[in-house]
């Protein structure tokens, strides 16, 4: 049985009356806790994608380009999605479920925001609601406003972001807290660490546009010194 299937066999439990809770349990070890990943983004992004009443083509391409789904696993990934799309459960719950069990490492739940702003601004436009959706998302997650603008600002056109809220790091810090900081969190998102972390394959994908952000926003500081 394919992972797809088997995702799908879990959100059909959902649906049938199992409690969230129950699924999670039975998905928090390796490699389960891949498919406890996949299904709280499928959700989140699927939930998400209705937040301003309307789920757009756009949106579920982005989906499709954050899951590499093989042809032979298209049918099962578009029943995920669709199941995830009924309010099997609100939002929120998968949110606190999802931060429960990847919330000892934060560069995870701040790449699976990014995920979600992708599905958010994949229609050209970035709704109030979609907002208040992904901020709520982000306090649950325990991220900081900091943290959760950082992320904002890179997918969102208005503003240009703040290379020190990218680092995490106060502008009034030393240029060695700063580098210090920036060598942490390219060392954080090394594919290798995360994998030997046990972080999902989905994770390590996203968390590629996230070092990229991260070395520009070193450059920046740099470049401004």
């Amino acid at each position: 049985m394919s992972i797809w299937s088997k995702i799908s066999e879990a959100l059909s439990a959902l649906a049938s009356g199992e409690s969230l809770k129950d699924v999670f349990e039975k998905l928090r070890t390796p490699p389960e806790r891949t498919m406890a990943f996949t299904i709280g983004v499928i959700a989140l992004g699927a939930k998400m994608a209705k937040a301003d009443g309307l789920v757009t083509r756009d949106e579920v391409s982005a989906f499709r380009r954050i899951f590499h789904i093989p042809k032979s696993e298209e049918a099962n990934a578009a029943h995920v999605f669709n199941l995830a799309r009924q309010d099997v459960a609100g939002f929120e719950e998968y949110a606190r479920r999802i931060e429960r069990m990847f919330g000892d490492d934060r560069g995870v739940l701040c790449d699976l925001m990014e995920g979600l702003f992708e599905i958010a601004v994949a229609d050209g436009e970035y709704h109030p609601n979609e907002n208040e959706f992904l901020a709520r998302i982000a306090d649950i997650f325990g991220l900081s406003e900091r943290q959760f603008r950082a992320v904002r600002m890179r997918f969102v056109p208005d503003a240009a972001p703040d290379p020190h809220d990218v680092l995490g790091v106060d502008p009034t810090a030393t240029m060695d807290e700063k580098k210090a900081a920036w060598r942490a969190l390219v060392r954080e998102m090394h594919p290798d660490r995360m994998i030997a972390r046990g972080v999902p394959e989905e994770a390590v994908k996203l968390a590629e546009k996230r070092l990229i952000a991260i070395n520009d926003a070193w450059q920046e500081i740099q470049d401004a010194a």
